[in-house]
């Protein structure tokens, strides 16, 4: 149970200023808050694990970099068809991040990465097809619906999807890392 908490605390806190974003604009309708907010949490959690000297990854600073440019042109063109589909771009953008062999190993707990390894590189790439899937999603809805129902939806989607990814990657590598410890300790 620990392990589960400790690899969905680092999800959350992956996704937080999405969700924030994401929160905030379903319950203002305020564009330009929701987009304040959610560059402010993002700068605020990099600047927070600078401050504690630890590592920032790749993935954290192309999503700060994503949620500063994308913000800023929030900012200027207060367009809704704009905030509508620039998730399709950052979605791409994840996307290739994500199919970089091994980029999941922060992600994993240190008997995970002894037993399931292998998996944890698949998975990678499961959920690169997973943030390109959404990339075509977000763009059909975007040209389809308008913003409020837009952003339930993608709220829904961008949650569940996610959630659903990650428990279904849990349970696989779980049972896997279990099989494979026993295997090693009879083994020796």
């Amino acid at each position: 149970m620990k392990n589960l908490f400790q690899a969905s605390r680092v999800l959350l806190l992956d996704m937080a200023s999405t969700l924030l974003f994401l929160g905030a604009y379903l319950l203002t309708g305020n564009i330009i808050l929701a987009v304040a907010l959610g560059m402010a949490l993002g700068i605020g959690q990099i600047a927070w694990d600078l401050a504690k000297r630890r590592p920032v990854e790749a993935l954290q600073w192309l999503s700060l970099v994503i949620v500063l440019a994308s913000g800023t042109a929030t900012f200027f063109t207060s367009d809704p068809v704009f905030v509508m589909l620039k998730p399709t771009v950052i979605y791409v953008i994840v996307g290739v991040v994500m199919l970089k062999r091994g980029w999941m190993n922060r992600y994993l707990p240190p008997i995970a990465q002894v037993t399931v390894p292998d998996l944890g590189i698949i998975f990678g790439y499961v959920w690169a097809g997973l943030m390109f899937f959404s990339a075509a999603l977000n763009l059909l809805l975007a040209l389809t619906l308008d913003p409020a129902t837009w952003a339930a939806v993608k709220s829904v989607w961008a949650i569940t999807s996610k959630i659903a990814l990650f428990g279904v990657q849990y349970a696989v590598m779980k049972s896997t890392g279990v099989r494979r410890a026993r295997a090693m300790m009879v083994s020796t």
